[in-house]
C-alpha cells in the first residue's frame, strides 16, 4: 500500500473506529458534552442519533474511554438480542458470575444486587448500546424494566442509546411511550461543514504521521461537496485518492484523483448527479485560477 511512500505510521483513513483519530469537531464535542452532563445527573435515558457514517460508533467508544472510575461502562455493540440474551449480555458486562449455581434462574435479581453493590461503592453503572435502532420491541421493554431499578434517591442504572434516525421512529410508537418519556437528554449528530471536512482530512493525515499537503485544500473543498460532510464517505474517498496518487507515483493527490475516487464511490456518485455542473464549474475555476497564477509568475 502507500504507507511507506507517504511516510505514514498507519492508515489515515481506515474505516475502523480508532479513538486515537478522534477529531474534536463541534458535532462530536457537543454530543460528548451532552452525554457527560446527563451522566453526571444520574437519571433517565440518553439518546444520540445520526445518519449512517456520521461517527456514532467512534463517539460511543470515545465515551467509554473518557469515563472515569466512578462509572462502570457496559457496552453492547450487537443489538440483535432477545430479551433473555440482552439480560445475559448485560449481566456479563456488569461482572455478574453467570456460571454460579442458581444465578441464571434469578438473573434479574443478580443484576439488581450487583447494581446495589456498585451504588454502595459510589459507582454508577452505564449501559451503552450501539445500533439501537435494531432493538426489538421486547428488548426495548427489557430496557424499561432495567430502568426501573432504583433506590429511593437515585437510579441504579443509566442507559445510553446510539442509533440511526430509525431509532426516533421506533420510539415514536405508542407501545414504547414509557421509554420515550424517560429520555431526559438527546442529541442528533450532524454531518461536517466544508471547513470541518478540510480540518478533519488534515487532522487524520498528520495523526497518521504524514503531511497535510498530501491532499491540497482546494481538493478538500470538493471532497466536502461530494460527500456532503459524511465522515465515513470522506474516509473512503480519501483512501481511494491516495491509492490512485500512489499508483502514479505522485507525492500529492490532485482533483483528477479525487474525481476518479468519487466516481468509484456509489453514494458520492449518486449524490453528485444534481450538482455535476457545480462541481465541474468549481474545478474549471480552480484550474483557471492556478493557470493565471502560473502565467502571472512567468511574467
Amino acid at each position: 500500500m502507500y504507507l511507506d511512500f507517504y511516510h505514514f505510521n498507519e492508515m489515515p483513513f481506515s474505516l475502523t473506529p480508532n479513538t486515537e483519530f478522534f477529531c474534536a469537531l463541534a458535532p462530536h464535542n457537543e454530543a460528548l458534552k451532552v452525554i457527560l452532563s446527563a451522566l453526571s445527573m444520574a437519571e433517565g435515558f440518553i439518546k444520540v442519533t445520526g445518519e449512517v457514517g456520521t461517527g456514532k460508533t467512534l463517539l460511543c467508544r470515545k465515551l467509554i474511554n473518557h469515563l472515569n472510575d466512578k462509572f462502570v461502562a457496559c457496552y453492547l455493540p450487537n443489538p440483535y438480542l432477545s430479551p433473555d440474551e440482552l439480560r445475559m449480555a448485560f449481566a456479563k458486562e456488569l461482572g455478574v458470575d453467570t456460571e454460579q449455581e442458581g444465578v441464571r434462574q434469578n438473573l434479574h435479581n443478580a443484576i439488581e444486587a450487583q447494581l446495589l453493590m456498585l451504588k454502595k461503592e459510589n459507582r454508577q453503572a452505564v449501559l451503552i448500546i450501539d445500533e439501537a435502532q435494531s432493538l426489538s420491541w421486547d428488548a426495548l421493554e427489557m430496557l424499561r424494566l432495567f430502568s426501573n431499578l432504583e433506590t429511593e434517591k437515585s437510579k441504579l442504572l443509566q442507559i445510553v442509546l446510539f442509533g440511526q434516525p430509525e431509532l426516533d421512529h421506533n420510539l415514536s410508537n405508542p407501545k414504547v411511550r414509557q421509554i420515550r418519556q424517560r429520555i431526559s437528554f438527546s442529541y442528533t449528530l450532524r454531518t461536517m461543514s466544508s471547513q470541518e471536512v478540510a480540518y478533519y482530512i488534515g487532522h487524520r493525515l498528520t495523526m497518521a504521521g504524514g503531511s497535510e499537503s498530501i491532499i491540497p485544500q482546494s481538493v478538500r473543498n470538493v471532497i466536502a461537496l461530494a460527500t456532503k460532510g459524511t465522515p465515513r464517505l470522506v474516509n473512503i474517498v480519501c483512501h481511494k485518492m491516495l491509492l490512485r496518487a500512489y499508483g502514479q507515483g505522485k507525492e500529492r493527490a490532485s482533483w483528477f484523483h479525487m474525481l476518479s475516487a468519487v466516481a468509484d464511490t456509489e453514494d458520492c456518485k449518486n449524490r453528485l448527479l444534481p450538482n455535476t455542473r457545480t462541481i465541474y464549474l468549481s474545478i474549471f475555476l480552480i484550474a483557471v485560477f492556478l493557470s493565471f497564477n502560473v502565467y502571472k509568475g512567468a511574467l
